[in-house]
């Protein structure tokens, strides 16, 4: 590498004001200036490419292992799942035949469970859970009103 010191960089802004001259110097220092930012640029702009893919890389690599390991836990599951449905076979089977290699052996199929209902909200309860004084200090309508009442109760006053 080029080892640029001060002393050098003083060196040759010298020999460029003498050669170029101090009219030009100023453009010339910009034009300069502007293609070293552009390697610069250029330069980090690739270094950036490399590394999204050397993290691409690497994300296919993983993609492909939790892919793999999927895939096995998938097998496993079926084979899982037919020596279930097998010993069930078996089982129900000897237990609606009645013939069984030992005559205290039966099969109790469990009760079924009801179905699961979501608790909704319940408006009343929740009402009801409120104290009067905080009902009364934040305006809440504890009473129904008819639409008569309500017109009657909110109609403005007639000035005299």
């Amino acid at each position: 590498m080029i080892d640029l010191g001060i002393s050098k960089l003083a060196l040759i802004g010298a020999v460029a004001l003498i050669v170029i001259g101090p009219e030009k110097l100023p453009t010339v220092a910009r034009t300069v200036g502007a293609w070293i930012g552009k390697a610069q640029r250029y330069v980090t702009d690739m270094k950036a490419e490399v590394n999204r893919s050397m993290a691409l890389d690497e994300l296919k690599k993983m993609k492909d292992s939790v892919e793999s390991a999927a895939k096995d836990v998938g097998q496993s599951i079926k084979s899982g799942t037919d020596d279930f449905e097998k010993t069930w076979a078996e089982a129900t089977r000897v237990a609606s035949d009645g013939h069984s290699s030992d005559s205290d052996y039966r099969v109790s199929l469990p009760e079924p469970v009801p179905e699961y209902r979501h608790p909704k909200k319940n408006w009343r309860l929740k009402q009801g859970a409120t104290p009067n004084w905080y009902k009364a200090r934040a305006g809440v309508r504890t009473r129904a009103l008819s639409g008569a009442a309500r017109v009657a109760r909110y109609r403005p006053t007639k000035f005299n």
